[in-house]
């Protein structure tokens, strides 16, 4: 039924500018060298006020303060782990990676995800356990370091803020400082109330919040990253849309099915299908008019496609993308 010569792979090794549903997912090489430098300097700002966090935390008895330093040394390790994947990701492929090593970047951002609904879980336990036995904290010392970590963390967001946000690598190590910068401004909330009216049970309370907040960024970014490692649908993608748009504009085109979409990472989208194509069709013109209309419209540049020369029943008789 099928000829194996027919298939044909359209990549294009110009940049990774994959992409998909009308959305252009390319990055140039320039582009993730500055990542890297915006990752890399966030993590020596996080890094260095954490080691200031924890020392104040501690000194000053604030769960809010703790809370938040548990969460930045998350961020520490995350920015580390992003900056490590942004490096071996631009490693060439192999024999044994066929694909590259891209996908370290969205490996990276699971992990990160899951750190956080630990760092989260752990406050919860902290926070419980503080208000069965209260402890007195220093509204002073907690407010000017939440104070400086609010500013240090403003330096870091504001560095990662122009990188490429499409990119689920760096939104996760984004979403790790944003997180952070909520939870020093609720610890200058909790550190404002002890100072006024001594009531120190706001901190443990207070630093449920930020598990919150925590436990939103950690969903958001576990979810996209394991659509990805699961193959599904790269998001915006119609498969149908994408096999209506092939019989309307390529005139040799009779039928398209088995449409598969995944992604490698955010960013770069793959695409397989099957095609019949009417009697008269030249065959060595389909594919090349396909692989043109699918970069035009759909800015997909990696496609395999296999000319089918017969009904493709035990594809399509399971298979939900089938036009004819």
């Amino acid at each position: 039924m099928h000829n194996p010569s027919e298939i044909t792979h359209d990549h294009d090794h110009s940049g990774h500018d994959h992409g998909h549903g009308g959305h252009h997912y390319g990055h140039s090489h320039g582009a993730g060298v500055t990542d890297e430098n915006r990752i890399a300097w966030a993590f020596v700002i996080i890094f260095a006020f954490m080691l200031v966090e924890v020392a104040g935390g501690l000194y000053a008895g604030s769960l809010a303060l703790l809370a938040d330093a548990g969460h930045m040394v998350s961020d520490a390790i995350a920015l580390g782990m992003s900056w490590v994947a942004l490096r071996v990701g631009k490693r060439e492929a192999n024999l044994k990676h066929t694909y590259g090593y891209k996908r370290l970047e969205v490996l990276v951002a699971f992990v990160n995800g899951c750190t956080l609904f630990v760092i989260a879980g752990w406050i919860v336990f902290e926070a419980a356990r503080r208000f069965a036995a209260p402890v007195h904290v220093l509204g002073g010392p907690m407010l000017l370091v939440a104070v400086a970590g609010l500013l240090s963390n403003l330096i870091a967001f504001f560095v990662l803020n122009g990188g490429n946000r499409e990119n689920l690598n760096m939104r996760s190590a984004w979403l790790h400082v944003l997180g952070d910068m909520l939870g020093f401004f609720i610890a200058i909330v909790a550190a404002g109330i002890i100072l006024v009216t001594g009531w120190s049970p706001v901190d443990p309370l207070l630093s449920i919040v930020v598990a919150l907040i925590i436990l939103k960024s950690a969903g958001e970014i576990v979810r996209s990253s394991s659509h990805i490692l699961l193959e599904g649908s790269p998001e915006g993608f119609d498969a149908k849309a994408l096999g209506d748009d092939l019989l309307a504009n390529v005139p040799s085109v009779l039928d398209v099915h088995h449409i598969h979409a995944w992604s490698l990472t955010s960013e770069d989208c793959m695409v397989t299908l099957h095609i019949r194509c009417k009697p008269e069709a030249d065959n060595a013109l389909v594919i090349p008019a396909i692989n043109e209309r699918l970069k035009s419209q759909f800015k997909i540049t990696h496609s395999t496609i296999q000319i089918d020369f017969a009904p493709c029943e035990e594809h399509c008789s399971a298979h939900p993308h089938s036009h004819s």
